[in-house]
């Protein structure tokens, strides 16, 4: 049996509730009650909600960019590998987390400084790999776009999931094989497009 700590019960509540909520709308209040504690205890781990949330984002942007930063930044993985790599893996994070680029899309526009952070990092160790690849290969395509589109790609059916459902696109029930069956087709495309 799993034994949880009180930290991690709260931790667990705050990104429950700053998922469904958004941080304006949630209470250190609310937290504590989804957590079986209390305000002291969530105070006296956390010192606030904003440390609580920005503890939260921190996690869950390691978590979107530690699927990209590593196969990124090593010189010994090809491009094609790269790309499947990225593909393959933020849309197996984005299946067990669906709720995340929703969630990171929301509160970017409230705390860009801290995702500036968080991304710069990752951007400065892959992009030099990411150019020298590229021009090794004759490849007229910037490294900027080449991860923009891959992401976009992989990203938008996740981001736009209520509507493609809703308007009957994809049935809900079969949005899991929809997304798992385009991991291959987008490896494909961005391969075409690009190399």
């Amino acid at each position: 049996m799993e034994t949880v700590t009180t930290e991690e019960k709260i931790i667990r509540a705050a990104d429950k509730l700053f998922t469904q909520k958004g941080y304006a709308a949630t209470r250190t209040r609310d937290i504590a009650e989804e957590a079986g504690t209390n305000l002291a205890l969530l105070n006296y781990y956390f010192g606030s909600k904003e440390k609580l949330f920005k503890y939260v984002v921190q996690g869950k942007l390691k978590m979107l960019l530690g699927a990209m930063g590593p196969a990124l930044s090593d010189e010994h993985i090809s491009l094609e590998d790269k790309i499947s790599l990225i593909t393959e893996n933020y849309t197996n994070l984005l299946l067990e987390n669906e709720e995340l680029p929703i969630f990171i899309l929301n509160e970017l526009t409230v705390n860009r400084e801290l995702f500036a952070k968080i991304t710069q990092n990752t951007r400065q160790i892959a992009q030099p790999v990411l150019e020298k690849q590229l021009k090794e290969r004759g490849v007229e395509i910037s490294t900027t776009d080449l991860i923009i589109n891959t992401l976009s790609m992989t990203l938008f059916p996740f981001i736009a999931k209520p509507l493609i459902t809703s308007s009957g696109l994809v049935k809900e029930e079969e949005f899991v094989k929809f997304v798992t069956d385009r991991k291959k087709k987008i490896i494909e495309w961005i391969i075409k497009i690009t190399i």
